[in-house]
């Protein structure tokens, strides 16, 4: 029996159907192209046919949908919809994901990771590579990527005078050798608790417990701080990549240079040096901010609705250059494309609190979910995000959560790297 699928949201024209069935089936030269002639072939076919957003159709479908049941060769598919703002739940943005989809290693070259192209309008979906990026962009588009590069903020060392091993994760510089950090164990870091790291080369006091168990840690090192963290320090790794990372810097973009992220912002990694240079030569703008990553990148979402959810705030900022090329972009009627989910919260944030895009810095903590208004974003380059994640919800306020939902089951059967080295999605 030969399978169809009938999507109303791609074939949304009675000649792009009849052009679609015409090609699938092999229907002869002859076919009349109307529902009279498509009952007397179908009546002769062995076929199942899946319907799609047929309540998105207009009024030429009518008589090719009662055909196709009155056949009883049809079936209307089974589509998840998303309730109400109020009523969303964390649950609503669950997919099931084999673990062996969770890409371990970074692909070798950068830019021969996968990249699923989908329409943000339709959700129709092109499967192609990352070297191709170019061929998807126009002449006067804008890329706006985030600059920042990740500390190798993963400290382990021994607490002086017991010799308990620590970890530490530096998450925020708060002064001269000052920072906010996670300890584990924590018990083991109470005021006035002092630890060594790298056999001396650097040395912690724990100073105070703040809100959320978190400490404020004074360092000690001769010379550089940041020269002795590069040392002793790993790359603070998501928890579900378990291999060790043989190069630091294939946790950076190959544009990094604000040090400050807890974490990569992770669809840039798929840029190479030659890639930005051949976009530039082909008339597309690359433009820099700057969000430093926090630990909220790691935290899960643990209420059941979405709106009870509060985000972790990060500091960024936008140079007058970028907010320059932005502006003109727009009024040239290009399109500004970020590149990540860190670059597009930047962008929308200024959009949202100063009512245009204009050079500033400060702190953001926005929530992008489905019913939110982009006043920036035209396009977007991403990776494939956790289940009931921030980042999720993200690409199905820009892209809408059935062509979301879609791509990601899609991406699953076609068998596509999961995460921070994962392959990457392009949404235009």
């Amino acid at each position: 029996m030969k399978e169809i699928t009938v999507d109303f949201k791609i074939l949304d024209t009675k000649e792009k159907f009849y052009d679609y069935i015409s090609a699938e089936m092999d229907f002869p030269d002859w076919f009349g192209r109307n529902a009279d002639a498509l009952n007397d072939l179908l009546s002769c076919e062995d076929v199942h046919i899946t319907l799609k957003n047929s309540s998105s159709a207009g009024d030429w479908a009518t008589p090719i949908i009662s055909v196709l049941t009155d056949l009883d060769c049809a079936e209307f598919a089974k589509e998840k919809v998303l309730p109400s703002i109020e009523n969303m739940k964390r649950s609503d943005f669950w997919y099931d994901l084999p673990e062996e989809l969770i890409a371990q290693t970074p692909i070798e070259p950068r830019n021969h990771s996968r990249m699923l192209k989908v329409d943000r309008s339709t959700g129709e979906v092109e499967h192609s590579h990352f070297y191709n990026l170019c061929s998807y962009l126009k002449e006067g588009d804008l890329l706006v990527m985030n600059d920042s590069r990740v500390l190798p903020a993963r400290l382990f060392g021994v607490k002086d005078g017991t010799g308990a091993v620590v970890e530490f994760l530096l998450l925020e510089q708060k002064g001269d050798k000052v920072w906010e950090i996670l300890v584990r164990p924590g018990k083991k870091a109470k005021p006035g608790a002092k630890f060594t790291f790298g056999k001396g080369l650097l040395r912690a006091e724990i100073l105070e417990t703040v809100e959320g168990g978190n400490r404020i840690a004074k360092f000690e090192c001769k010379g550089n701080f940041f020269a002795a963290l590069d040392e002793v320090g790993q790359m603070p790794l998501p928890p579900y990549i378990t291999e060790k990372l043989e190069n630091k810097e294939r946790y950076q973009t190959v544009y990094s240079r604000e040090l400050g992220s807890a974490a990569a912002p992770t669809a840039g990694l798929h840029f190479t040096e030659e890639m930005l240079a051949d976009l530039k030569s082909k008339g597309i703008n690359l433009a820099y901010v700057t969000l430093h990553v926090g630990l909220g990148t790691f935290r899960p979402v643990k209420e059941e609705m979405v709106l009870d959810h509060k985000m972790h705030s990060e500091h960024f900022s936008v140079p007058e250059e970028t907010a320059e090329l932005i502006n003109r972009t727009k009024a040239a009627g290009g399109r500004v494309i970020a590149v990540g989910t860190t670059s597009c919260r930047t962008l929308e944030s200024v959009a949202e609190r100063y009512g245009e895009i204009k050079a500033c810095d400060g702190y953001t903590d926005i929530f992008i979910y489905p019913g939110f208004e982009f006043k920036v974003l035209d396009g977007l380059i991403t990776n494939f995000h956790l289940p009931e994640s921030t980042l999720i919800m993200l690409v199905s306020a820009f892209m809408g959560y059935e062509n979301t939902m879609n791509a990601y089951k899609k991406a699953v059967e076609e068998r596509y790297r999961f995460f921070s080295f994962g392959d990457s999605m392009l949404i235009l």
